[in-house]
């Protein structure tokens, strides 16, 4: 076995609601016969952490111990014997070789929708292009140096990826005066993102710390890594979140 994140759960606190269970795509979580939530397995949790921002009394939290892998396979075919078919397909990771629709694959925020839109302005209707707001280059996590001169004495937002899409006004509204770095909780390889954020922080004065990630549930590992890094860092700093609507709406 090797560390890695895993939902840890404070039976205390537990109120016995069941919310977890059903935000959980991979089957990882249950009722016990107290009532209170159980893991099932610890090859059907992906640590990704969707069941967190459903509990309403904070029983759950993402731990980094030693532990089984995730085994994606096997959360596919657990979910299938006791959800069906239709459940199974949102397994996380569960792979091409799993026979899936194609337009919905992966966790609950891989559901495909249609956005409903007005009608487009007419031919002419906007005039000009709008100025870019990016102050630096480059932009993605793993590609930053946490000790670029340019990210001292800034306002700073890490954005997940899809953010900039969903928002039409991103660049007015969001990443205008700031330094950006995008990331995605989901798609990356997030290991070393949490210590690569904490020397960025220390190595520089940040004014402020902002998060913008979409609204579906494995978004939110990226504030998480934000907010795991900004307490290794050692610097008071504030995390603020802003959530994004995948109909692109500001939800805060």
């Amino acid at each position: 076995m090797a560390k890695r994140k895993i939902i840890e759960i404070d039976r205390e606190k537990c109120n016995g609601c069941g919310l977890c269970t059903t935000a959980c795509a991979e089957g990882a979580l249950v009722l016990d016969g107290e009532k209170k939530a159980m893991l099932v397995k610890e090859i059907f949790c992906d640590g990704m952490g969707a069941c967190l921002d459903v509990c309403p009394v904070g029983a759950l939290k993402i731990v980094e111990r030693d532990s089984q892998g995730y085994d994606p396979r096997a959360a596919h075919d657990h979910v299938l014997k006791t959800r069906g078919a239709e459940a199974a397909q949102r397994v996380h990771g569960a792979g091409p070789s799993i026979p899936a629709p194609f337009l919905h694959t992966g966790c609950p925020g891989s559901m495909a929708r249609d956005i409903q839109r007005g009608a487009p302005a007419k031919d002419g209707a906007v005039t000009g292009s709008v100025a870019s707001a990016l102050g630096q280059w480059p932009i993605q996590l793993h590609l930053i140096s946490p000790l670029a001169p340019y990210f001292d004495g800034c306002d700073l937002l890490i954005a997940a990826d899809c953010t900039a899409f969903a928002l039409g006004s991103f660049h007015q509204d969001l990443l205008r005066g700031k330094k950006l770095v995008i990331a995605c909780p989901k798609l990356d390889d997030t290991q070393g993102y949490v210590e690569k954020i904490a020397e960025l922080l220390k190595n520089h004065t940040v004014y402020s710390l902002t998060v913008a990630i979409m609204e579906v549930p494995c978004c939110s590992g990226l504030l998480r890594i934000v907010q795991e890094a900004a307490k290794l860092s050692g610097t008071p700093l504030p995390v603020k979140k802003v959530v994004i609507g995948i109909e692109g709406a500001l939800r805060n």
